[in-house]
């Protein structure tokens, strides 16, 4: 569509073909269009919570989850639901103790959605009694996928919990820890929009000096948000979406529409200052601050796709929830966010909160900040001095990450009063060993009646290991390589109710099999553990045996993620730096922002680790459990949302360095100009921003904590030290080589240029300061300050 740029508004002068131009020519169409797709994708996004998964932490296509669809079909997966029997008044073993444990594991085992259930008074285990001998547990496995098990405990333990005459009843296991984990995120999720709402609300009307301003943000990140719960409700179809993407989507969504809600209206204001009419003023902030929106999109939606090669479907969930919502913050940004700035006009500038109260006038966003500019031109004085010590600052902060353990979810990432924490410790201190903590080796081809030798040896072997404090198979029980007791019976053939399982692979009647258990003494977490998973499936053993269990999990899951990891860093990598050099056509800045990228975030990864792994600073972030280790899927989210938003503010950073040493040839004076004209704009964003993110360290689970606070981290550190500090210190050091792009790469507008650009001036009709093509430094000496064009 065509529209206009002029200083006083009238008709005539340059046209401009632009996408930008058809959205502030026809603002009121583009608003209609855009309330009428947010009411489609509000009715589209409905039912969403009732199709969303839990679960997806463990690793797919591991050897750990074929042996657990083998464990399932012998009845030793490790049970879903754990009930913890304690009688109020009479013994243990006495008959109305017994027959009434009896009732309650029968009236279990026959509910829907359960395809077994035993216990102490059912097995004669005494495994299954505490060492008190005043309790008892009752075990059950729960059929279908980790959300339908999560569905059938939070249906079932209201049920078996409730205080009786005889019995006080406590639940945990994975299912109902999967169930408490997902109700409470849903209640963090409000907890943290009532936190983060008003605070960063009140921080946008202080740095705009408007209300009105203050609310745009709020607009993109309704919308962005609002479709991608849409997009997230077509995806159930097709795959699992995880329960927790809803408080990505929430916390990214608007920390991203407040960067391009800042950036843009900050340049739409200088536009504003420089003379233009507001329609004209909303064309230039698109085709400058606009088109650095879109590259910024894109490098972040580049960064969550790395993580679609991991085999975990928590965090291909994850990515589908980010790369939704950042495309449809970058849309709702150079597509709503121009048509509103138009229609408002000068009203954007109304409502200043403070505006009775100030005696001088205020600092405004978009202009140059004196505190920043003193702060660059110091560090282009020295940029060794202050570079060198930048990265000793980010050095120390990355130190903890080297002793950093990645572990798996389990029932600690909860409160330690909520039920299901709180019963898996009491099951730890009263059994020693908690369900999680032995291995099920299975045997298929081993047959129980004709192997009974071989299956004695390979009992004794297996409790001969270090680590393992007792094993069980068909022919009895071992220590210490020694039988010291018989066994209780096994079925040789799988229960037919557990054939219904969807991991459960179809039976064959030639195989009769059987199944070893190991109980082991480490943590199944830790190093221990997992040399005795190697040395378990490096035992040989009558037939091909299939370990699996909690420990063997672990494992698989840290080798498939190793193994992945340098595949994703790859393509994080190209794809940075494709972006990069297509917007800025230097070789050098690419592996500049690669460089810097991974140094603050190893460093924000450092403090999740000081925190959360070695248990610090609980009064910043509330309590939690200290478990020595960090959920390995959260280190590599963090790392891709944070890389994303680090790129996306160097991205900004750069656009405006470029842009003036394009116009004067002066590389130190184009950088101090970068730093005092963004330095402003960047510690409002980034305190925006630190507290959207920051929000969900408020969470009571531990997954959400980590990742709030290492979000925070990582943008508060990147917006200072980094942006502020170390960025200026390396390009002042590389000077005109940051610039430098072989010739055949250079873009053919710029090839035709011999010498400084000035920047568009405000008397003409084409955008104020479209960033232009960068190449090679112009050869004519640069102007000095007082002949350069200021913005």
């Amino acid at each position: 569509m065509w529209t206009k740029s002029s200083r006083d508004g009238k008709r005539g002068g340059r046209r401009e073909r632009s996408f930008g131009g058809w959205c502030v020519a026809f603002p009121r169409r583009v608003l209609i269009v855009a309330g009428l797709l947010c009411i489609v994708f509000a009715c589209a996004a409905s039912g969403l919570s009732e199709r969303l998964s839990v679960g997806g932490f463990t690793a797919s296509g591991t050897p750990s989850a074929r042996a657990e669809a083998w464990a399932t079909r012998f009845g030793a997966d490790r049970p879903e639901l754990v009930l913890v029997l304690r009688p109020s008044r009479r013994a243990l073993d006495s008959p109305a103790v017994q027959a009434a444990g009896r009732r309650i594991t029968e009236r279990l085992a026959a509910e829907r959605g359960v395809s077994r259930a035993r216990s102490y008074w059912t097995e004669a285990d005494e495994a299954l009694r505490s060492a008190d001998g005043r309790s008892a547990l009752v075990l059950a496995d729960l059929s279908g996928s980790e959300t339908d098990t999560a569905r059938t405990a939070q249906r079932l333990v209201p049920r078996y919990t409730e205080h009786g005459s005889l019995f006080a009843v406590r639940a945990t296991g994975p299912a109902w820890s999967l169930a408490q984990s997902t109700e409470q995120a849903r209640t963090d999720l409000v907890r943290a929009e009532l936190i983060a709402a008003p605070l960063t609300f009140a921080i946008l009307a202080l740095a705009f000096r408007s209300l009105a301003a203050a609310l745009l943000p709020v607009v993109v990140g309704g919308l962005s948000a609002v479709g991608a719960l849409a997009v997230l409700r077509a995806l159930t179809a097709v795959t699992d979406v995880s329960v927790f993407a809803v408080n990505l989507v929430g916390a990214l969504g608007f920390g991203l529409a407040v960067d391009y809600a800042l950036f843009i209206v900050a340049r739409f204001r200088e536009e504003r200052a420089r003379g233009l009419v507001p329609r004209a003023a909303a064309q230039a902030s698109v085709a400058t601050a606009g088109r650095t929106v879109a590259v910024s999109a894109g490098t972040v939606t580049a960064a969550l796709a790395a993580l679609l090669v991991f085999p975990f479907s928590f965090l291909r969930s994850m990515a589908y929830a980010g790369m939704a919502v950042v495309v449809l913050a970058a849309l709702t940004a150079v597509v709503v966010l121009p048509a509103v700035l138009a229609c408002w006009g000068p009203r954007v500038e109304s409502l200043d909160p403070l505006a009775r109260v100030r005696w001088a006038p205020p600092p405004t966003i978009g202009r140059d900040s004196p505190l920043w500019r003193a702060v660059a031109r110091a560090v282009t004085r020295r940029p060794l001095w202050w570079g060198a010590a930048c990265m000793l600052l980010l050095t120390v902060m990355v130190l903890p990450f080297g002793h950093g353990r990645l572990g798996l979810a389990d029932e600690r990432i909860l409160p330690t009063g909520v039920e299901a924490h709180a019963t898996a410790d009491l099951v730890r201190r009263e059994w020693g060993t908690p369900p999680e903590g032995t291995l099920a080796v299975v045997l298929p081809r081993a047959d129980p009646d004709v192997d009974k030798a071989a299956l004695d040896a390979y009992g004794r072997r297996l409790s001969a290991l270090p680590g393992v404090r007792g094993a069980v198979t068909v022919t009895g029980r071992y220590v210490g390589g020694r039988r010291v007791g018989e066994a209780r019976s096994q079925r040789a053939l799988p229960d037919p109710r557990a054939r219904s399982h969807p991991r459960t692979p179809p039976p064959d009647r030639r195989e009769r099999g059987t199944v070893a258990t190991v109980s082991m003494v480490p943590d199944p977490q830790s190093e221990r553990a997992a040399d005795l998973v190697h040395a378990v499936r490096g035992l040989p053993s009558p037939g091909p045996g299939h370990v699996a269990g909690w420990a063997a999990q672990v494992v698989d899951a840290r080798h498939a993620l190793t193994s992945r990891l340098p595949l994703a860093a790859a393509l994080i990598a190209a794809g940075t730096m494709t972006v990069v050099f297509w917007f800025t056509r230097s070789v050098v800045i690419p592996l500049k922002v690669l460089a810097v990228a991974a140094l603050s975030l190893t460093a924000a990864l450092g403090g999740i680790v000081h925190v959360f792994q070695d248990g610090h600073l609980r009064w910043l972030v509330g309590d939690f459990t200290a478990t020595g280790t960090l959920d390995m899927t959260i280190p590599l989210l963090l790392f891709s949302v944070a890389f994303g938003l680090s790129v996306d503010y160097e991205l900004f950073l750069l656009s405006r360095i470029q842009e003036h040493y394009r116009a004067t040839g002066d590389n130190t004076e184009a950088v101090v100009h970068g730093i005092a004209r963004t330095g402003r704009l960047f510690t409002a964003a980034a305190l925006a921003v630190a507290v959207a993110m920051g929000a969900l360290a408020s969470s009571g689970v531990l997954l959400l904590k980590e990742l709030g606070f290492g979000l925070a981290l990582a943008v508060v550190v990147d917006a200072t030290a980094v942006r502020g500090v170390l960025v200026p210190a390396v390009m002042r050091l590389a000077g005109r080589a940051n610039w430098w792009a072989p010739a055949p790469t250079r873009s053919p507008r710029h090839r035709r240029r011999r010498g400084p650009q000035p920047l568009a001036d405000p008397d003409t009709s084409a955008p104020a300061s479209v960033p232009v093509g960068p190449g090679q430094p112009p050869a004519a000496p640069p102007p000095t300050p007082a002949q350069a064009p200021q913005q």
